[in-house]
C-alpha cells in the first residue's frame, strides 16, 4: 500500500510533533487508518490506478486470513478443505506430469479447453441437460469458477447497464460489474419470520418483477447458494426465467457447488434446462469444489456457441489457456466419477453425505451457544444469527457484523465472515448480526471449533 510505504520510509524525519513514543504512536494510527481507507476504496493504493478499480480495493478473504493466523483460530470462515481430494484424482496430476505422455502435457493445449477435458464435461453433463453439448463450442474452460465468472461479465457487460444480482452474494460479483462499467441492482433474499432452514430464504415476487427494467442485461444467481445453501425450487426458477425471457436478459447461473446437494434438500436443477433459458444462460463450474481442490484453480462455462464464442474472445487476449496438467487429471477424474454415477463410490454425490453430519454437528454446537443457525440445504456453508447472544460491540464505524467477526476471533479463537460484504451497500443492513460459517472441515478440526463454543457457552 501506498500509505504503508509512506510510513516505512518517513519515520526517521517525522515534524517534532509526531517525534518521541507518544507522536509516533499517533502517527501510526493516523496511517493505520489511511490503509483502512484505501482497502475500503475510498482512496487509491496508486495515483496511477484506472478510474475503473475505485471502490475495488477491499478484500474480506485477506482481512479475515490475516486475522485468523495473527490469533492462532480454528478457521471457519474461508470456503476450502482441510481433507485432501479423492486419490485417484491427485495421483491422476503425479502420473500424468511424470509419465512418458508428459512430454505432450507438460506443454500448452486449446485455449478454450483441453479436448479430453472438454470431451469429459461433456459426457458428464450432456444427459443432465437433456441435449448433447458441443464439447468444442459450448465449454469453456477457465482458471477458476472466477475465471469464468469474470469473462461472463466483461463479455456482455457495456458501461450503463443493470445487472441484477441477488443477495447475499458471493462478494466478487458486484465488483466485477462495476469494473465492467455496468450498475449492479441488489435483490435480497430474505429470510420468513422465524425461519431456520435456507428453504425459508426468498425472493419477494413483486420485488423480482420490479428488478427488471429496459436496461437489464443480466440476471446473476448461485445455487446452490453461498452463503446461505439455498437451493432455489423449480417454481423459484420458472419465475426468474419467464422474466429473463420476457426481458431478453442472460442468465448467469453460478452452480458451483452443484454435487454438494443433501439427502433431505430439494433437488438442484439446471435453469438452463427450462424452457427458453438453453441460448441466454451461462452456467458456471469449479473442478475445485467438485474434488475439493481449490487450489487447482480451474473451472469451465457451459452454454450457447455464440455466448462462448465472446467468452473466448477475452479469454484468449488475456489467459489464453490453462494448465494442461491440471486439465488432464480432472479429466481423468471426471471420466471415472461419470462411470461411477448412481453408486455409493461416487465422489460427486458422497461427498454430501460425508459432510451433511458435519452441517448438523456445527448446527447443534451454534444454537447450543445461543446463536440462531440457517441450516443450509446444499453447500459447505451456515449462516448464524447471533442477536439471542445479546453481545454489544462497541461502535467503531464498522458495520457490526465485523465487529462481532473480530471479536469472536480475537476472543473465542474461532475465525468466522461477516457477511455484509455479500450485500450491496443499499442493503447491508440485512447482515445485521449474521455470520459466515463453513463446515468442509476435519472431524478433528470441527471438535475444535465445538470444544471452543462449549467453553463459550460455558463462560455464560
Amino acid at each position: 500500500m501506498y500509505a504503508k510505504s509512506v510510513f516505512l520510509h518517513s519515520t526517521t524525519r517525522l515534524p517534532s510533533v509526531f517525534r518521541g513514543t507518544a507522536g509516533r504512536r499517533t502517527f501510526e494510527r493516523i496511517l493505520a487508518t489511511q490503509c483502512v481507507r484505501e482497502m475500503s476504496g475510498e482512496t487509491s493504493p496508486s495515483p496511477y490506478a484506472a478510474k475503473r478499480l475505485d471502490g475495488l480495493g477491499k478484500n474480506v478473504w485477506v482481512e479475515f486470513g490475516a486475522l485468523a493466523n495473527k490469533y492462532k483460530a480454528i478457521n471457519l470462515g474461508q470456503g476450502f478443505p482441510d481433507f485432501h481430494g479423492p486419490d485417484h484424482v491427485r495421483q491422476s496430476l503425479a502420473e500424468c506430469t511424470t509419465s512418458e505422455k508428459g512430454r505432450a502435457i507438460n506443454q500448452y493445449t486449446r485455449s478454450q479447453g483441453h479436448p479430453r477435458l472438454v470431451n469429459a464435461l461433456s459426457a458428464l453433463f450432456s444427459p443432465l441437460y437433456g441435449r448433447t453439448i458441443d464439447p468444442l463450442n459450448e465449454i469453456l474452460v477457465t482458471v477458476g469458477g472466477y475465471g469464468s465468472l469474470f469473462y461472463c461479465i466483461q463479455s456482455f457487460i457495456n458501461p450503463g447497464d443493470e445487472v441484477i444480482i441477488v443477495e447475499p452474494f458471493f462478494d466478487c460479483y458486484d465488483p466485477m460489474v462495476r469494473m465492467a462499467g455496468g450498475t449492479p441492482v441488489g435483490l435480497p433474499l430474505i429470510l420468513k419470520p422465524g425461519g431456520t432452514s435456507s428453504a425459508d430464504l426468498q425472493l419477494d415476487t413483486a420485488q423480482l418483477e420490479a428488478a427488471f427494467t429496459d436496461k437489464t442485461k443480466m440476471f446473476i444467481f448461485n445455487t446452490p447458494h453461498n452463503p446461505t445453501g439455498k437451493i432455489y425450487s423449480r417454481t423459484e426458477l420458472e419465475q426468474i426465467a419467464a422474466l429473463c425471457v420476457k426481458h431478453d436478459v442472460l442468465c448467469l447461473s453460478d452452480e458451483v457447488y452443484e454435487w454438494l446437494v443433501y439427502r433431505d434438500s430439494p433437488k438442484h436443477i439446471r435453469i438452463a434446462t427450462l424452457p427458453g433459458m438453453q441460448d441466454r444462460t451461462l452456467t458456471v463450474g469449479s473442478a475445485g469444489k467438485t474434488f475439493s481442490v481449490t487450489g487447482w484453480k480451474l473451472g469451465w462455462t457451459i452454454g450457447a456457441a455464440p455466448l462462448i464464442k465472446c467468452m473466448a474472445s477475452v479469454h484468449g487476449q488475456s489467459i489464453y489457456t490453462c494448465p494442461t496438467p491440471i486439465q488432464d487429471a480432472v479429466a481423468a477424474g471426471l471420466e471415472l466419477e461419470t462411470s461411477r454415477l448412481g453408486q455409493p463410490d461416487c465422489y460427486l454425490q458422497s461427498l454430501a453425505d460425508e459432510l451433511q453430519p458435519k452441517r448438523d454437528l456445527l448446527a447443534k454446537a451454534l444454537a447450543e451457544v445461543g446463536m440462531r443457525p440457517v441450516i443450509p440445504d446444499g453447500g459447505y456453508f451456515m449462516m448464524a444469527d447471533l442477536e439471542p447472544l445479546g453481545l454489544e460491540i462497541p461502535d467503531d464505524g464498522r458495520p457490526e457484523d465485523y465487529r462481532l467477526a473480530y471479536w469472536i476471533t480475537e476472543n473465542k479463537g474461532i475465525a468466522t465472515i461477516p457477511t455484509s460484504p455479500f450485500y450491496t451497500r443499499e442493503h447491508q443492513h440485512l447482515a445485521k448480526k449474521m455470520l459466515r460459517f463453513c463446515f468442509c472441515k476435519e472431524d478433528a478440526t470441527l471438535d475444535k471449533a465445538i470444544e471452543k463454543l462449549k467453553e463459550w457457552r460455558a463462560s455464560m
